[in-house]
């Protein structure tokens, strides 16, 4: 554990988020606010700066913009952050601006399309949830992964938070992966994540690799992420599951 900076992140948020959060190490839920302890919140917290782009902007400059023959959809969204983004040390920013972007990616318009019938409105409020604290991991341009929280480690954290069973797990980890396999919602994806100053990657194969995500900045070093991740992944995975509520206890 590397910490640079102890000073709580406390962040109010559009909507209360789950108490059941809590259960995580350095994270309280109050309602609509949550403070974060870095120091025991994080596996590993190297980097107090974070690129965003402000969502008003994205939604009415991006979103609606179509790609064309000569110009792709992740062209568009990198000029954008070229444009537009700006470094903050402000966590809160980014929770907030996260928010906004999962709050979009994960509407419950959604729900008709996906083919899920057991994924229901609330499934969607717990990756809203989720995906947002997940804003705050970092991926550096050199690949080097800088910030590791709980939520990198998608199906182990929501298991613990909402008492989910492995199975309904990994149902919800493959609708977080569905912009990948569905193209819509990939190119969806790649706009909205510009407000978080890179694009969603993973280092999974699919469920039982759990392997992860983070908004990575355009250039990274996959090969490097690649080799970071595959060497802490497994004992933190662990050291998540072991905060699961037990009724016995």
């Amino acid at each position: 554990m590397t910490t640079i900076d102890t000073t709580a992140i406390t962040v109010e948020l559009p909507q209360a988020f789950d108490e059941r959060w809590s259960r995580l190490p350095g994270i309280q839920v109050d309602g609509r606010r949550i403070t974060i302890d870095p120091a025991q919140y994080f596996f590993r917290f190297e980097s107090n700066t974070w690129f965003v782009a402000d969502w008003e902007l994205v939604k009415s400059q991006l979103l609606d913009v179509e790609e064309t023959a000569e110009s792709a959809v992740e062209q568009l969204a990198l000029d954008f952050i070229k444009a537009h983004g700006e470094s903050t040390s402000d966590a809160a920013r980014v929770l907030s601006t996260a928010y906004k972007v999962y709050a979009y990616l994960f509407r419950d318009e959604h729900l008709a399309g996906l083919g899920l019938p057991q994924i229901t409105a609330e499934h969607l409020r717990m990756l809203r949830e989720a995906a947002t604290l997940m804003a705050l991991n970092k991926v550096e341009l050199d690949g080097h992964i800088s910030n590791v929280g709980p939520c990198w480690f998608f199906p182990a954290a929501t298991s613990v938070v909402f008492d989910l069973d492995d199975e309904m797990g990994g149902m919800l980890d493959e609708v977080y992966h569905g912009g990948w396999f569905n193209e819509h919602r990939r190119i969806e994806s790649i706009k909205a994540h510009a407000a978080l100053g890179g694009r969603l990657v993973h280092g999974c194969q699919s469920v039982p690799d759990q392997a992860g995500g983070v908004v990575a900045p355009y250039g990274a070093s996959m090969t490097a992420f690649r080799d970071d991740l595959a060497a802490f992944k497994a004992g933190w995975i662990e050291q998540v599951y072991a905060h699961r509520f037990s009724p016995a206890a």
